[in-house]
């Protein structure tokens, strides 16, 4: 049974990294295009709305010896999967930090980064 196991996992550990492997192809492939790529990164998180709230709720733990064995993995393993979304600001200083070097800092950006007094 635990060679089954080990197996499995080992199957699971395969597929995921071929999984990697094609999304990170995915993304080299869009070098140069931000559309192409934000594209990929809505699909990614669309794909794990849809594991989340499919599959993934279907198979909770139904009585506490589970569950509290799905939390210890949680908490061992790294916490709850989430896809975290850029912050517009992140997106902006980039931009600033971007214009910086260039010499000049876009109008656009000059009254967002202005503070009031």
């Amino acid at each position: 049974m635990e060679h089954d196991q080990n197996l499995a996992c080992e199957d699971l550990s395969w597929q995921l990294k071929a999984i990697s492997n094609t999304v990170k192809n995915v993304a080299e492939t869009c070098e140069g295009d931000v559309i192409a790529i934000l594209a990929v990164l809505r699909h990614l998180e669309q794909l794990h709305r849809e594991i989340r709230d499919g599959v993934f709720q279907e198979n909770l733990p139904n009585n506490r010896q589970r569950l509290y064995s799905l939390l210890r993995n949680i908490e061992s393993e790294g916490g709850w999967p989430y896809i975290a979304r850029m912050r517009i600001q992140a997106l902006l200083v980039n931009l600033s930090e971007s214009a910086s070097d260039q010499g000049t800092l876009p109008s656009q950006a000059d009254d967002v980064f202005q503070t009031s007094e």
